[in-house]
């Protein structure tokens, strides 16, 4: 137990050097570093000590035996003579500041098998390459990559294209996201193999399950391939699955009915564009593994600009119908909405942000709470973790920028009349970085992201 009363996990004595935000020396000198769970302490034989917390390492690099921080402030650390104990030091600061990045970067679900030591590459889609060693951990809905001193990855298994084993290396290709290859597995590479199999197995037939529960009339061939289109989390285009088989689509909207959605989802379709609208169902949102959601997307837009538009509502609702509001993202900016060509141009719009906000809610398990909240509210101490998403998630920067705001569920009247206000709002504003807000009389504001 350390002197500030948390356990220390490791301790190591070092030199330190701390830099301001205009590269000037702030301190220096010889200290005991402490490890704890959530903080990194020096403590000078004589002199302030210094605490940091694992949120504000913003990024960590370790090369020529000195460990390099860059702090959320502007500042930067360098932690050196760590002697013999560089190499460990290095390793338990990444795991513990990884372990916290893990639950701030809202991955926290059912752990299935972790352990797997690799070594690998990463060829994202723009040709980037990046090498690390690192532990690759199977949660319920996706592989998380844990490196060493660089950011954790989360693939979500219904983005995963493809795995194949060859030379002693896993190869996963991930939609829109690139290959990861991992090797130096060693005996380990065929429980991996084997165990990935398995649980993306588990979400393909519970997915179809899921399905003959919910359209009972729709034939197996047709449920075997609606699921591919609907795995864990994914919303399906009306259009792709009328394809499939016309009795898909509207059995699942009659689900929507049983769930007490028929009217909103109803006067939504009338304001849309409605074979372009989307419906999906997950299990395990919010860190719940025991509940079920559905959601769907509904594009709403018109070739003429000045009607309300440019948006695409999303509702998400548990099995016992309860929802707390709707939500809206602009499609597009809102100047090239107003000097948009026509629909074809809109509609491609509308399928490709539709697909960006179904990868996006999948990358952050579906949590609402920090898309909506304002930057004063994420400032406040306990929304500290979501702080770290913010800035760690590119995907929910997408939400965040795209966001227009959301509307509660106080009554169906006002509900309607604040949808109508909110898309109003939306084709009238310039600028994008304006959000709508429902006063208290029930008309637009524009409130700063």
């Amino acid at each position: 137990m350390g002197d500030n009363g948390r356990d220390v996990v490791m301790e190591c004595p070092l030199k330190y050097s701390l830099y301001g935000v205009d590269g000037s020396l702030a301190a220096e000198g010889e200290a005991v570093a402490h490890l704890s769970e959530e903080t990194l302490d020096l403590l000078p034989s004589f002199g302030e000590a210094l605490l940091f917390t694992f949120r504000e390492i913003i990024d960590l690099d370790a090369s020529d035996y000195r460990l390099n921080l860059v702090l959320s402030s502007g500042e930067r650390l360098t932690l050196f003579h760590l002697g013999h104990r560089y190499d460990d030091f290095c390793r338990e600061l990444s795991r513990l500041r990884n372990e916290m990045m893990i639950r701030d970067l809202l991955m926290k679900e059912n752990l299935v098998e972790s352990g797997f030591k690799a070594r690998y590459v990463h060829l994202d889609d723009a040709g980037r390459e990046v090498r690390a060693d690192g532990e690759i951990r199977l949660y319920e809905t996706a592989l998380v990559v844990v490196p060493e001193g660089a950011d954790i990855m989360r693939l979500p298994y219904s983005y995963i294209s493809s795995v194949r084993e060859e030379d002693y290396m896993l190869t996963v290709t991930v939609e829109d996201g690139g290959e990861f290859v991992f090797s130096h597995l060693g005996p380990r590479l065929d429980h991996l193999r084997k165990s990935l199999s398995a649980v993306m197995n588990e979400l393909a037939l519970a997915t179809q399950h899921r399905l003959n529960e919910l359209v009972p009339a729709v034939g197996p061939s047709a449920i075997r391939r609606a699921a591919g289109l609907l795995k864990d989390g994914r919303a399906a285009r009306r259009s792709d699955l009328e394809l499939i088989s016309p009795d898909l689509w509207t059995g699942l909207e009659k689900n929507l009915e049983t769930m007490g959605l028929a009217e909103k989802y109803g006067f939504l379709k009338s304001l849309s564009q409605p074979d372009r609208a989307c419906i999906g169902f997950k299990r395990g949102l919010l860190g719940d593994l025991t509940g079920e959601y559905v959601w769907f997307l509904v594009p709403i837009y018109d070739a003429d600009p000045d009607q309300p538009g440019n948006a695409v509502a999303m509702e998400a609702v548990s099995g016992d119908g309860t929802g707390r509001a709707t939500y809206f993202f602009r499609i597009t900016g809102r100047r090239s909405y107003r000097e948009a060509q026509g629909l074809d141009y809109l509609h491609r719009e509308a399928d490709a942000f539709i697909r960006t906000v179904n990868r996006c809610m999948l990358a952050i398990n579906f949590r609402r709470e920090p898309i909506y909240f304002t930057e004063q509210r994420l400032m406040e101490p306990r929304y500290a973790h979501y702080r770290v998403a913010v800035e760690k998630i590119p995907e929910l920067k997408t939400l965040r920028d795209h966001f227009i705001g959301r509307v509660l569920h106080p009554s169906s009247q006002q509900w309607q009349r604040d949808v109508i206000d909110l898309l109003r709002f939306n084709v009238s504003a310039r600028d994008d970085s304006c959000r709508w807000q429902r006063s208290g009389a029930g008309a637009a504001q524009q409130s700063p992201k």
